[in-house]
């Protein structure tokens, strides 16, 4: 069952990747656009705004894809010189660690958007966007981050309990490319 909503989290966060991956791909479009048109002497405008924005939002959301996919870089010098439980051990020692920062992080996230909310905030461009729309989405891909982390920690826990160090190492230990690409030669 553990197993089984890893591997839910998983498709979810491979989704949202999808969405957030295509509003990159708008927000490139408008670049090209906007750069198309310099070249003729006119400009939609904002453009550093807008992509600042996305930036934000995307980055925001795409983490709990890569905590899914074990894309989060960690120093392992210790943990491959270790036998199977310690590194389990650094393993959840980590996410124990990304829990707790993000959980922060995201508490501290919504002031900001509170005080903007509260103010009626809006940039000091030219497109004077209310400044809780990009703030909104970013304050609510920090959520979620801090509920991936949160859950992944606990579904760990309980990996851990039942003994079922393999299934912890493969689900927030460190990919291995080398061991991946093995793999998908067979």
């Amino acid at each position: 069952m553990v197993l089984r909503i890893f591997d839910i989290l998983r498709q979810i966060n491979r989704v949202i990747a999808l969405v957030v991956g295509l509003g990159l791909l708008v927000c490139v479009g408008y670049v090209l656009l906007e750069i198309t048109l310099r070249r003729f002497g006119t400009s939609l405008g904002g453009t550093s705004e807008i992509t600042g924005y996305v930036m934000a939002v995307t980055t925001a959301w795409g983490m709990g894809f890569a905590l899914m996919e074990l894309s989060h870089i960690r120093i392992e010098v210790l943990r491959t010189r270790m036998a199977g439980w310690g590194r389990v051990f650094l393993d959840l020692l980590a996410m124990l660690a990304m829990s707790a920062t993000v959980v922060i992080i995201a508490f501290r996230a919504w002031p900001v958007l509170a005080r903007s909310i509260t103010n009626n905030s809006r940039a000091n461009t030219v497109l004077e966007t209310p400044l809780w729309i990009p703030q909104s989405l970013w304050f609510a891909g920090w959520v979620w981050f801090a509920l991936m982390c949160c859950a992944v920690t606990f579904l760990t826990i309980i990996l851990v309990l039942q003994g079922r160090l393999g299934d912890v190492e493969s689900r927030i230990g460190i990919r291995n490319e080398v061991a991946d690409e093995l793999e998908q030669a067979k």
